[in-house]
Parts: C-alpha cells; sequence; structure tokens
C-alpha cells in the first residue's frame, strides 16, 4: 500500500537502530514524509546515506535526553516547512545499548544509579519531554497521533534463565521505562481525547538483530510462533498505527510479540 500513509508527515525519535530504521524505509514507501532524529554518530550517518536523496525525508539530530533540544525540534521541523501530524516516541536506552558504550553488562546487584538515571532519562523523562512539547506546539491544532514505543517486557517478567552464558542480560530498567511508558499513553489519550489526538503504546516482542542460534532457541520457545520476529514483521503493526485506520483507537496498548504475552 504505497499510499496508505500519504497525508502523514512522521517524527520518529531514535530513528537508527534495527526497528527505528526499518520504520523510515517503511513509512517512505506507504507514501509518508518522514522527519528522522537521532544522536549523532554512524547510525544517524547510515540513515541519511540511505535517504538523504529522497525528497520526503528529512533528519535532525536529535539527544531527546536533552530540554533544550526537545523544547526546539517541532519549531525546527516547522520552521522548515513540515508539520508533523504523527509522533513516534521510539529512542530508548537498552542494556545492549550500554555495553556498546564499553560497560560490562552488570547484575542486578551491580548495576549503577548512573545507569539506571541515565535509562530513565532517555526512555521516560525524554518521552516525556517529546509528549509535551506536542502538547505545546501541535495537539489541538490538527489532529495529532502519538505512538509510544514500549516493549514485551512492558506487562511482563522476563524469564531470566534464557541470559544465561549470554554476553547481555534482561535490564532491569529498560522493563522499568517500558511499563512506565504505558501509564503515560494511558494519561495522555484522556487528556487529549477532547483536542482530536490519539495516544497508543505498540509492545514489540524479541526482534532478530544478529542473536546466536542458543539465543534464538531459548526465545523461541517461550513464544508462540516458535521464532523471533523480523523487524519488518513490527513495522507491519506499526504502519497501521500510523495510519487513518486506527483513528478510533486511543489509550491502547498492542502487543506484536508472536504471542510471548498470551502464555
Amino acid at each position: 500500500m504505497h499510499d496508505q500513509l500519504k497525508d502523514k508527515t512522521i517524527f520518529i525519535t531514535g530513528s537508527g537502530g534495527v526497528l527505528g530504521s526499518t520504520y523510515v524505509r517503511r513509512m517512505l514507501a506507504a507514501g509518508a514524509r518522514v522527519v528522522a532524529s537521532d544522536l549523532k554518530g554512524h547510525r544517524a550517518d547510515a540513515l541519511v546515506e540511505s535517504h538523504g536523496e529522497n525528497p520526503n525525508f528529512r533528519f535532525y539530530d536529535l539527544d531527546v535526553g536533552q530540554e533544550d533540544e526537545v523544547v526546539a525540534i517541532f519549531q525546527r521541523i516547522m520552521a522548515d516547512g513540515w508539520e508533523p501530524n504523527v509522533v513516534l516516541n521510539n529512542a530508548a536506552i537498552t542494556g545492549e545499548l550500554l555495553m556498546g558504550a564499553g560497560k560490562a553488562f552488570p547484575d542486578f546487584a551491580n548495576t549503577s544509579v548512573e545507569d539506571w538515571e541515565k535509562t530513565l532519562r532517555t526512555n521516560m523523562t525524554g518521552a516525556f519531554m517529546i509528549a509535551r512539547q506536542m502538547d505545546r506546539d501541535i495537539v489541538g491544532r490538527y489532529p495529532a497521533t502519538l505512538i509510544n514505543v514500549a516493549s514485551m517486557y512492558a506487562l511482563n517478567g522476563p524469564h531470566h534463565q534464557i541470559y544465561k552464558d549470554m554476553p547481555f542480560k534482561s535490564f532491569s530498567a529498560y522493563s522499568a521505562t517500558k511499563a512506565g511508558i504505558h501509564g503515560l499513553t494511558l494519561w495522555l489519550a484522556g487528556y487529549w481525547a477532547k483536542r482530536n489526538a490519539t495516544v497508543n503504546t505498540i509492545a514489540p516482542g524479541a526482534v532478530f538483530n544478529g542473536h546466536s542460534d542458543e539465543f534464538q532457541r531459548r526465545v523461541g520457545e517461550l513464544i508462540m510462533a516458535g521464532r523471533m520476529a523480523a523487524p519488518d514483521e513490527i513495522a507491519d503493526a506499526m504502519l497501521f498505527l500510523c495510519s487513518a485506520q486506527s483513528g478510533y483507537m486511543t489509550g491502547q496498548l498492542v502487543n506484536v510479540d508472536g504471542g510471548f504475552s498470551g502464555w
């Protein structure tokens, strides 16, 4: 459906990861104008290299944990002539991301307050600040949609044994923030209901991103579908939530997890 999103201008935080970059590609293919953002670095560079020549694509450097950057972002976009009517709160710190910064993966007893608070700052406070700026700059001016990105671990505890002897573990702060983001969804859905804005949460399941065969086997045993998701399978549901077809949905959490949450 190349015109499914032809009337949408979609702003995405954390656009450079495996899901974010898939959303960008699929939304452009569906006819949307896409405003991508992420931290400076190779992921941002790869997005611009892939889509920079597309007239329906724009990229902005953005750290969602920095209040001054968030306060300015929608005015920057609108000053360039675009008006976002769909926003994806997709930026997040995961345990794997902390490892990529050169940190060893800690067990719970050795989790630092610094790493806990850094995760809350991006995953929860960043989502709040983006939503607050929508309230100031967008909501009520024209119909708008916010989609908060949670996780299969938002409302379901991880099976800690599947991480035994793996280089990464389930991260407590990640689970806590992904549960909290749906609380933000519920609060905002009612608050914006009379201002022609909808708010929903998507909870992706386990997405394949180069995981070992053994990890795939362990996770697959916990999922009704028996396997991890391909990024495009999460994007399929995200495109629906961004489209006019989801216009009567608000305050909902949509699990796209192959049945993980059904057992």
